[in-house]
């Protein structure tokens, strides 16, 4: 189960926050946009309390205020207790890409592991996909082995952003790398001391591909 997204911005800014939501929070968006969609505008909480057969005001209004730091709801400016559906969760998605075929496009179907329950819109981007992090190369930068790195697609960097990329001959799937880039070289830098960076130069540079660039972090580990 995804529990955590980090929205990361610079190699060494981010915010992180619990993703999770309960079934019962599940039942209440759905309330929310099927009432939203009917009428024009969002319920009032008792009438949410009601539909749900829920006792408590107060609960619902925990709830709410968990799916408002969530993304999923909005607060309406000059109105007490009210909240409009922003997100709904099962719509859009963020395919997790898995080996890349060779000459295949990034977004290939025949790449994609799987279709992960997350709005790109969450990180910031219109279209965005997922690889799945391995070793502990990025483990300064926060990113930790198994997370899901959210990539925006894009085929360049500026110094000191983390990205997405391929180098020819090396294996067949996308890494994580600072990139570093100047007159006539390129630099991948790991965010762990224990490993060195990768130059390339001249003819060499054609051998690297950036892929995207990394918008977020995904944990499925608390």
């Amino acid at each position: 189960m995804l529990t955590h997204f980090l929205l990361a911005k610079r190699t060494n800014v981010s915010y992180i926050r619990s993703m999770g939501i309960t079934e019962r929070q599940k039942e209440i968006l759905d309330f929310m946009g099927a009432y939203q969609d009917r009428e024009g505008f969002p319920p009032a909480l008792r009438e949410i309390c009601k539909a749900l057969g829920l006792a408590s005001a107060g609960s619902l209004t925990k709830h709410i205020r968990i799916l408002e730091k969530e993304g999923y709801l909005t607060k309406l400016p000059g109105k007490k207790r009210a909240w409009k559906l922003t997100h709904r969760p099962g719509g859009a998605s963020v395919p997790l890409i898995g080996q890349i075929a060779a000459g295949t496009p990034i977004l290939a179907e025949e790449n994609k592991e799987d279709d992960l329950p997350v709005d790109p819109k969450l990180f910031g981007a219109t279209e965005a996909f997922a690889l799945r992090v391995k070793g502990d190369s990025m483990i300064e930068a926060q990113i930790r082995d198994g997370d899901l790195a959210i990539i925006r697609p894009q085929d360049a960097a500026e110094n000191g952003e983390i990205a997405a990329i391929m180098v020819d001959g090396l294996e067949p799937e996308a890494t994580l790398k600072i990139i570093r880039h100047g007159s006539g070289y390129l630099e991948l830098h790991a965010a762990n001391p224990a490993y060195g960076p990768l130059v390339f130069t001249g003819e060499d540079l054609e051998r690297v591909k950036i892929l995207g660039k990394l918008i977020g972090v995904i944990r499925s580990k608390p």
